[in-house]
């Protein structure tokens, strides 16, 4: 087990390490192009994280925004991504283990939770989700649960954990719609194309088109975090920089508008398994 979990003073000085590392501090005086791979349910709070910083610094900020599985491929096959910020740790780990993630820069920057939902004017009201919730019947009979591919999605490795601590697993296998990111799975509710839909709550909250019918259990699923870190091949000065302002007080009341919980108020072991 790997606790990442640290007090802002330990992440500060890890950072200064990896500055050490990079040569030092970036010049104020030179703007900088910086490049952040971001996990798609990220896509508004960092779009509007970016604007503000840009207007803070007079730095480029470009974003490239999908499925964390996907970004990390991307990466591995040497794209040129300063920072990367993953929906879970399991593709921020696979870029570890191959030498892509400069590992003193990697921190837990946000979390998030699993709900369930349903198109805004659904006749389904809220309930509560636990081992006797018919999932099925919620969803109608040949229609499908949308959700993020629970093969590489991190939205739909959670929600897959989730079904199966549930005893859910089995019952709805079939009968899921699976999606190449979960702002994808949202689309689909939101047309009104699937039922329900598994989703974080940060991509409930940023539609007007859907309305939240269950929250998952806590305990139904690890936690869901999102790490951090500077790429090892491509990272530029600045990009230490912007990671460090990402990691602060004003980004993070950015990220809380949006509805995500600073790390700090969280609990969580990070497994490798």
């Amino acid at each position: 087990m790997l606790n990442h979990l640290r007090s802002p003073l330990n992440a500060f000085i890890c950072l200064l390490t990896v500055l050490v590392m990079l040569g030092g501090a970036p010049s104020p005086a030179k703007a900088d192009d910086i490049t952040v791979f971001a996990a798609a349910s990220m896509t508004n709070a960092i779009q509007t994280a970016a604007k503000v910083y840009e207007e803070k610094t007079g730095d480029r900020v470009r974003l490239s925004l999908a499925s964390s599985s996907t970004l990390a491929r991307q990466i591995a096959a040497g794209a040129p991504a300063d920072i990367f910020i993953s929906a879970n740790e399991k593709w921020m780990i696979w870029l570890e283990d191959q030498g892509l993630i400069a590992t003193t820069s990697r921190y837990h920057l946000l979390a998030n939770r699993l709900v369930l939902i349903a198109p805004k004017n659904s006749p389904l009201s809220r309930v509560h989700i636990d081992q006797t919730t018919d999932l099925m019947n919620m969803a109608g009979p040949n229609e499908y649960i949308a959700v993020g591919d629970p093969d590489h999605v991190p939205a739909g490795i959670y929600a897959k954990q989730a079904l199966i601590t549930l005893g859910q697993w089995d019952g709805v296998k079939q009968q899921l719609a699976r999606t190449d990111n979960v702002r994808a799975a949202l689309a689909l509710v939101e047309r009104g194309e699937a039922p329900v839909g598994i989703v974080y709550r940060t991509d409930a909250d940023i539609s007007d088109q859907v309305k939240i019918i269950a929250s998952f259990p806590e305990n139904s699923h690890p936690a869901i975090t999102y790490p951090i870190a500077l790429t090892s091949d491509h990272a530029k000065p600045g990009a230490l920089k912007l990671l460090l302002w990402l990691l602060g007080d004003d980004a993070g009341r950015i990220f809380a508008d949006y509805g995500f919980e600073p790390i700090a108020t969280t609990k969580a072991t990070v497994s490798r398994q």
